[in-house]
């Protein structure tokens, strides 16, 4: 049976819609914007944060920005009888509910009418609108000051931080402060309660949300799938020493549209969403916009043979530009906007498909992401590349087995999948965007982040460029060898690495001090824990020594005082 895949590791309650008319959703195109707003005033329809990112980056308004006809538009809906669901101004399309089928017909003989198309069949009706908490619903439950700094505050995110080296963009500043990120998602279930995002609403953090299946701005149920995806990028719930319970994400002061765009029905309306809510992004100004779904085949309706959909075929559709996800995703490119999406989780192969990236993510504009583990070993379910064209895709990984996420709840817990290292890519994109200024392209930014790549020169069909250093990338950003970081002193600890039974340490003092040095394992558990005083500017040898049955592989030594912290990977033999 043809399917599509919502990029879960986890699914949960989605929709539950009552109603009782069924309901066909149409896409019907138009030959023309006759009676849109004027390109001349595009203040009209673009936000001044739009209209700005366009001056910084030097891109032109055209047609495409324009608005579709309002008089196509109720044209359509007066012939028809039919309810306004949604429009592409990319597309020139709007997309409309009927009960009957019967009422497209005469839409069909119309000359600024260029085709129309079945998109969607619900039973129970779609915009029969189900009861749903306030959005203000819960009370903030925590009032943190929000720092970054060093692992212990990262807590159960440290080794996705780790992995891409992104801490050292958040220790020289770049937190996403300035930046824009949209997250198009299946539902934010508990982000307006969950302690996590507290400092996010705070400030306001939220700034737009809307539900393009739905049509309402509700986002926080459906669905825990955007909680974890939004987490891993504007998670803040920063841990203490010796804690496991901390998480920063990876643009924590960034801001966030929050968009839904998915539900449980398999149909090609989905898309529709998809492409509403890019350009819904583009309109408020977005700067990235991160998306964990990803799709391939339609269902249809058994019992009705008016519903009844044809999906993808990937040798021909699946090349970068052909559905109209990859389109949007290259049209939201070419508006300045970085648009990061998911290898999928089809690496273990499909009958009759095999292996390959889900659309958006064979977009040729889009920065791809599939999933390792804390090794750089690819995960297995890890899509691959490349696309129908032979691009390489996908372009990036990081860690996407066990990734730490938020969970309803006010849990912080793991899960696989590229739905999770995809907003990952997407915050840390976001800091290093804003270290580079915004007059850069996303092509550059893509660019810099893929150059830094440890597979970058002998790219693969899993693995893509490999994954990316963004100490390397914000380097080349700024144009400088190494920066200084404003969190640690470089050359206060030198270690022997690897080492076998000791860990031996030279160490100079700013000034008198006692010394915690704890050496922990990837996970957060401690392994040693040792505190020492030390004497200003003494260069000091001292051997920690390690459990004899410390098994070999990586290892981090945190090394703190009251006025200086370093953290070292170290390596066991």
């Amino acid at each position: 049976m043809p399917y599509q895949r919502l990029l879960l590791f986890f699914i949960g309650v989605l929709l539950s819609i009552t109603g009782s008319a069924q309901q066909y959703a149409y896409q019907v195109s138009f030959a023309d914007k006759k009676g849109s707003p004027s390109i001349a005033n595009p203040s009209a329809f673009l936000s001044a944060r739009a209209l700005n990112r366009r001056v910084a980056q030097g891109i032109a308004i055209d047609s495409t920005d324009v608005p579709v006809s309002p008089i196509y538009i109720d044209s359509v809906l007066t012939i028809t009888g039919g309810v306004f669901h949604e429009t592409s101004k990319w597309l020139n399309m709007c997309v409309v509910l009927v009960t009957d089928t019967n009422a497209i017909a005469p839409l069909r003989t119309l000359s600024y009418i260029t085709d129309v198309r079945l998109v969607g069949c619900y039973t129970h009706g779609l915009h029969n609108k189900v009861p749903h908490p306030s959005a203000n619903s819960g009370q903030l439950q925590m009032s943190l000051a929000k720092t970054t700094g060093n692992s212990w505050e990262y807590g159960q995110a440290y080794i996705q931080t780790l992995l891409v080296n992104g801490d050292y963009l958040h220790d020289n500043g770049y937190k996403g402060e300035g930046e824009l990120i949209a997250v198009i998602d299946a539902g934010f279930q508990e982000a307006d309660t969950h302690p996590g995002f507290d400092s996010v609403r705070m400030v306001g953090g939220f700034v737009d949300t809307h539900n393009f299946v739905l049509d309402t701005g509700f986002v926080f149920g459906y669905s825990p799938h955007g909680l974890g995806t939004l987490s891993t990028m504007a998670g803040n719930m920063p841990g203490g020493v010796g804690s496991d319970t901390g998480y920063i994400g990876s643009a924590p002061h960034a801001q966030y549209a929050l968009y839904i765009a998915q539900d449980d029905n398999e149909e090609p309306l989905l898309l529709d969403n998809l492409v509403a809510a890019t350009e819904r992004a583009d309109s408020i100004g977005a700067d990235v916009i991160s998306v964990s779904l990803g799709f391939d085949l339609f269902d249809g309706t058994a019992n009705d043979p008016d519903c009844f959909f044809s999906g993808f075929h990937f040798s021909t559709d699946f090349d970068g530009k052909s559905t109209i996800a990859a389109r949007a995703a290259n049209m939201a490119t070419k508006k300045g906007m970085l648009y990061v999406a998911s290898a999928g989780n089809e690496g273990t192969g499909v009958p009759g498909w095999g292996n390959y990236i889900l659309t958006p993510g064979d977009a040729d504009s889009a920065i791809t992401v599939g999933a390792v583990s804390m090794n750089g070993t690819c995960a297995a379910f890890s899509g691959y590349g490349p696309n129908a064209a032979g691009q390489v895709k996908p372009d990036v990984c990081l860690l996407g087995v066990s990734a730490a996420m938020f969970y309803p709840g006010g849990i912080i817990g793991k899960q696989d999948g590229t739905s999770f290292s995809t907003p990952q890519l997407a915050g840390w994109a976001a800091c290093l965007w804003q270290a580079a200024g915004n007059n850069t392209s996303p092509y550059t930014i893509r660019k810099l982040i893929s150059q830094s790549a440890d597979h970058y020169s002998t790219p693969g069909p899993q693995i893509g460029y490999g994954v990316p250093d963004f100490r390397k990338a914000l380097q080349q950003a700024l144009g400088v060898s190494e920066l200084h970081n404003t969190l640690t002193t470089p050359t206060w600890v030198l270690a022997e690495n690897p080492f076998s039974t000791a860990i031996h340490l030279i160490l100079n003092a700013v000034f008198k001090s006692d010394v915690d040095f704890i050496l922990t394992d990837l996970s957060g558990k401690k392994i040693v824990s040792n505190t020492q005083t030390f004497y200003q500017e003494q260069n000091t040898r001292i051997s920690l020594p390690v459990p004899g049955n410390l098994s070999s592989g990586i290892y981090i030594l945190h090394v703190v005082s009251a006025g200086q912290q370093q953290v070292l990977k170290m390596v066991k033999e």
